[in-house]
């Protein structure tokens, strides 16, 4: 299958939550379940700088380099007696109107364009990583950092920080009965362990109210992942037989 997409995701901020399935339900494409972790049902706040992007081979200009913000949950597709761990994407954030067009008109995905920004730094032994942006009516930025470690670890097999970070696949609801799926290709990530966070955006206002929960309640866990290149694969459409 051929490649649409390659890049480099850096820094990778992520906020856990729990969350009720029922939540979820209703974005759950069609042909995949929820992927469960310890009984336990999550979503993520998912922060991350997009470098050297090129599509289809080419890099666009002005184009290569912006950030994204998403919120994103987890599911499983069983294919050929194996399953095939992924992500849906409930809303991302990107600061380039073509990236926008392009993902929601090839892949449906739910993308929207808004002012946003990033900041990495390092000092004494610390590394602090910030991503804000603005949603169009919102008077101010949100914005989601961190402080790390700046040596970056193994992820522990096993862990919930593997569950998080180890899925390759990607789903979207295309119909009640068809589902995109593609594959996102790259290595196993390493860590950089988070002593403290910062969290102030509205969740309701950004992804709807069914996750407006979320403004009052505390992530369990929060990560940050080194990042690397990535490939996406064309998608293809799963249909119900």
């Amino acid at each position: 299958m051929h490649t649409f997409l390659k890049a480099h995701w850096e820094k990778l901020l992520m906020a856990n939550y729990i969350v009720p399935p029922e939540v979820l339900l209703p974005y759950l494409p069609a042909q995949t379940e929820l992927d469960i972790f310890e009984g336990k049902c999550y979503v993520s706040l998912v922060g991350f700088l997009f470098r050297d992007t090129a599509l289809l081979g080419l890099p666009i200009p002005f184009h290569q380099n912006f950030e994204e913000v998403n919120l994103r949950f987890y599911v499983r597709h069983r294919a050929e007696n194996e399953w095939k761990r992924g992500v849906v994407f409930v809303k991302e954030l990107v600061p380039k109107y073509a990236i926008s067009w392009v993902a929601n008109a090839l892949y449906q995905e739910h993308y929207q364009t808004c002012k946003m920004r990033h900041t990495f730094t390092e000092e004494a032994g610390k590394l602090k990583v910030a991503y804000s942006w603005k949603m169009p009516k919102a008077p101010t930025y949100y914005h989601f950092s961190a402080v790390a470690k700046h040596q970056a670890e193994e992820i522990p097999v096993g862990s919930e920080a593997e569950f998080i970070t180890e899925h390759y696949w990607g789903y979207t609801a295309l119909a009640s009965q068809k589902t995109a799926e593609y594959s996102v290709a790259h290595p196993r990530w390493r860590i950089f362990p988070v002593e403290k966070f910062a969290i102030a955006c509205n969740f309701g206002a950004m992804y709807g109210a069914d996750f407006d929960f979320l403004n009052y309640q505390s992530p369990v866990s929060v990560l940050l992942a080194e990042g690397s290149p990535i490939s996406v694969l064309w998608r293809k459409v799963l249909a119900a037989q």
